[in-house]
């Protein structure tokens, strides 16, 4: 070790020394003198045993705690003093018989959510002393933080019987996975930024969309929903006679036609399903949301557009590592889980062979391709809602409109009212027709591809050659998001 090192070394031991020193320096009682006396034994010699907590499921373990603590009257809620140092270290060293000892300090709170509009008040950084099956214990909390190198959260636990210790930690893991906060919830996984260790959800609303908004040909809707919803209410029949549960959807279709939005309805119809969704780059997390959704089934684990992850390997130099995760998700699931994976893609002949062809990945493909005349005109009657177009507009709108998407009617019916407003009159058939005039016009080819229209250079929008006809399957809506 060159002199350098060696130097540096020192220079930095000091200045830890000096961490603790300061640490210690704190007025008010210590800590380890507080906690020696609850435990009835010297806490230095006590083993420090310790449980990772992942940030999303940081809410559950303080659900559970409060429980199993509030079973005692004369539990209590201790804080550390000390500065910003007793982020930084363990229970272990707080109490160390070397360096300064933290003192008993006030407890630190901290808002997690625990739906889209509900937080909890959760302990961020203190101690819970509370007896359980007869014996002290000592339980640390401390929430991650990147801010302190903290990329989860820390559970650790104090207790001198191992027996009890053990029994603890199993229970508060049952109650905490029990009572989650994610059960039932509609949720999608954000990067913080720090690693995927770090990602934490975000709780969405459940959308409510009715059978009666969503626009298909006769019995496609009931095709669907009968390879979602149906399963998991039969759930315990298929499951005496051995019948699998897990089960795969995928639509696919143009962009614009509805995907989306039939995904929310499915999602709306299945109330007590843990819902994850995963686009973008989140879908990086499809193996986290797998386990979840094992956990905490029935469950259904969208990805949106899962072209992007599954694209067939034999369209590019090499395999894609994302798509091995999809796979191994599908895969790693109990036959009887009660867990829908359901895809959406614009791109079906993009996807991995493997992904589609396996019963238990993908056991039901439905096609949502554009709208015929028909699907046009129930798609202009459902956004015109309380406007009053008249037949003979609605009629011709429709006509006009072929190889269009949902999207671009929806689109269609908004221009008319804006139109209609800029001249400070009520919306009617002048401003229905004057909107898809303008929407028809040379200069608007580019909405028009924007909004889901087969090609650019479409005249009147005219279908796609090869395009399957809306009586033969699919179905149109409006698009979610």
């Amino acid at each position: 070790m060159d002199d350098d090192v060696r130097g540096f070394l020192h220079s930095f031991a000091e200045l830890v020394e000096m961490a603790h020193r300061s640490m210690g320096a704190q007025d008010g009682e210590p800590l380890a003198d507080r906690l020696t006396a609850y435990l009835g034994t010297p806490v230095a010699d006590v083993a420090v045993v310790t449980e990772e907590v992942m940030n999303h499921r940081y809410a559950d373990w303080d659900v559970a705690l409060a429980e199993v603590a509030g079973r005692d009257p004369q539990a209590a809620e201790v804080g550390v003093g000390g500065g910003d140092m007793r982020h930084h270290v363990s229970l272990g060293d707080l109490v160390g018989s070397g360096h300064g000892r933290a003192s008993v300090g006030q407890v630190d709170y901290v808002s997690v959510a625990v739906g889209p509009q509900e937080h909890r008040r959760a302990i961020g950084l203190g101690l819970r002393l509370f007896r359980y099956a007869g014996h002290p214990v000592v339980v640390m909390q401390r929430k991650g933080n990147p801010q302190y190198g903290r990329d989860r959260g820390t559970l650790e636990l104090l207790c001198v019987d191992e027996d009890t210790r053990t029994a603890l930690l199993d229970e508060l893991r049952a109650v905490a996975l029990e009572r989650s906060v994610l059960r039932g919830q509609v949720i999608a996984f954000e990067s913080s930024g720090y690693g995927p260790e770090a990602q934490g959800v975000t709780f969405l609303p459940r959308p409510d969309v009715g059978e009666d908004q969503v626009v298909l040909p006769h019995g496609s809707l009931d095709r669907i929903t009968a390879h979602v919803s149906g399963i998991a209410e039969h759930a315990d029949t298929l499951r005496r006679h051995g019948q699998h549960l897990k089960r795969g959807l995928l639509l696919y279709g143009p962009p614009g036609t509805g995907k989306t939005h039939t995904v929310r309805h499915l999602v709306s119809r299945s109330p007590d399903h843990t819902v994850v969704l995963l686009a973008g780059e989140s879908l990086g997390y499809i193996s986290l949301a797998a386990s979840l959704a094992r956990a905490l089934q029935p469950a259904v684990v969208v990805l949106e557009d899962c072209d992007l992850v599954a694209e067939d390997r034999s369209m590019g130099p090499g395999g894609r590592p994302l798509l091995f995760e999809v796979l191994d998700a599908m895969d790693g699931l109990d036959s009887d889980a009660d867990v829908t994976f359901l895809l959406t893609t614009n791109r079906a002949q993009a996807l991995e062979r493997a992904l589609v062809q396996r019963p238990g990945r993908v056991d039901l493909a439905v096609e949502i391709p554009l709208p015929d005349e028909a699907g046009r005109r129930r798609l202009l009657e459902l956004y015109q809602a309380d406007l009053a177009f008249g037949e003979e507009a609605l009629a011709e709108a429709a006509h006009r409109t072929e190889g269009m998407t949902a999207s671009f009617v929806k689109e269609l019916v908004r221009r008319a009212v804006l139109l209609a407003a800029m001249s400070a009159q009520e919306p009617g058939d002048e401003h229905l027709r004057e909107a898809l005039d303008g929407l028809l016009t040379s200069q608007e080819e580019l909405t028009r591809v924007l909004l889901g229209n087969s090609r650019p250079g479409d005249v009147e929008g005219s279908m796609a050659p090869g395009m399957t006809a809306w009586e033969e399957g699919g179905g149109c809506g409006d698009p979610y998001g």
